[in-house]
């Protein structure tokens, strides 16, 4: 940070050049030069420039799309290309249409809460508001994590509300209900097998699993018959079919997904008899989805003959997701442990299990005080 002499004077005073060579808090090298006159004006102007630099708000220079193009290049080592491309699609149609060139410093309360009301205008449901949000979230809290804010100017906006919006109720099959699915599933696909089309059965074998371990869509996707043991079920990868391209194998939606799901004997009829029509297959492998061959069944078909199943049986339609919900539903009402329940689901954390299934638990508040009455006291002691 040196000082130098120039040629020149004014008032009687030398002339100097102060520089500053720094770095700034992008990593970006900088440099400051001032003119002062008199040896204690330039060292008393090099005081004041070290102090501007150390004041200086990194985030007077940065864009959100500066910041967003930083964050999605460090979240690909921390995430699955899923999540990521969530995540863009998301900040992209939500965030950076109106945001984009916004420097981070500008991110006042007034202008979050404009940003805030036009999501509110879409008319889009509470859970896809809360999603944006918490999107958005997540970007500012990399800016602060980065020291480029000192604080996430989100949080004093707030969550999304919806007050007057009831809460969907959780949907599922009871036994009966699926008993009667997946009785009709099976008529409909002895009749295509009679017409001598034996890929249906792909179907019947999809929701078979879906019910019988609570797998997610994309996990059973991504099942090869190389995954099956003699009693359960490797759960090691996803199939996602919305990315951009060809199907993508990723890894579960977290690590405690990985798992090994026993299966039940009447799922492991259905596996049994299903490989045995698969093997009837010329260049049949132990690679083949156990859904679809060599190529998994398409998202969209899944939905059709889900429905379509659900109107033979004369029952509800409910969403391929809810299969999982019917798996946790049936193991709570039959009493199972939330832990074992958790594990099976591939939970992350208890918690998340109970915060979901919780209220399916009958109460236990009459449990609780006939136990508490049986605690009876001698005469003595009420005395």
């Amino acid at each position: 940070m040196p000082i130098y002499k120039m040629d020149g004077k004014r008032d009687g005073k030398q002339k100097y050049r102060v520089r500053i060579n720094y770095v700034d808090n992008l990593g970006k090298p900088r440099q400051i030069e001032r003119v002062a006159y008199g040896s204690e004006e330039a060292k008393q102007l090099e005081r004041e420039l070290n102090y501007q630099i150390k004041q200086e708000k990194p985030a007077a220079k940065l864009t959100v799309q500066a910041l967003y193009d930083e964050y999605i290049r460090a979240k690909r080592f921390e995430v699955r290309e899923s999540s990521i491309d969530k995540t863009q699609r998301i900040l992209n149609r939500y965030v950076l249409g109106s945001l984009k060139n916004k420097k981070l410093d500008k991110l006042t309360t007034p202008v979050l809460q404009e940003w805030k009301q036009s999501i509110e205008e879409l008319g889009l449901g509470i859970i896809t508001r809360k999603n944006i949000y918490g999107e958005f979230r997540a970007l500012l809290n990399y800016g602060v994590k980065m020291e480029y804010l000192q604080k996430n100017p989100l949080l004093k906006v707030g969550n999304f509300k919806a007050p007057l919006e009831l809460k969907k109720e959780m949907d599922f099959y009871t036994p009966e209900e699926f008993k009667k699915f997946i009785t009709a599933a099976r008529d409909y696909c002895r009749k295509c097998e009679d017409k001598g089309s034996l890929f249906e059965w792909n179907y019947y074998v999809f929701f078979c699993i879906a019910f019988y371990t609570g797998m997610r869509k994309g996990e059973i996707n991504a099942l090869n018959w190389t995954d099956i043991k003699e009693n359960h079920i490797s759960v090691t990868k996803s199939l996602n079919q919305k990315l951009k391209g060809e199907d993508r194998i990723t890894p579960p939606k977290n690590r405690s997904s990985i798992r090994n799901v026993q299966i039940p004997q009447p799922l492991k009829d259905v596996l049994r008899q299903h490989r045995s029509r698969w093997e009837q297959v010329p260049n049949f492998t132990e690679d083949y989805h156990i859904c679809g061959g060599e190529r998994a069944l398409r998202d969209t078909s899944v939905k059709n003959m889900n429905d379509m199943f659900a109107e033979l049986a004369g029952v509800k339609s409910i969403r391929i997701h809810d299969y999982r919900h019917s798996h946790a539903s049936l193991l709570v009402h039959e009493g199972i442990n939330i832990q074992e329940i958790a594990k099976r689901l591939g939970h992350s954390d208890v918690s998340i299990t109970l915060g979901t299934y919780s209220h399916l638990y009958p109460s236990e508040s009459e449990r609780a005080l006939s136990i508490l009455d049986n605690i009876t006291l001698n005469d003595t002691d009420t005395e």
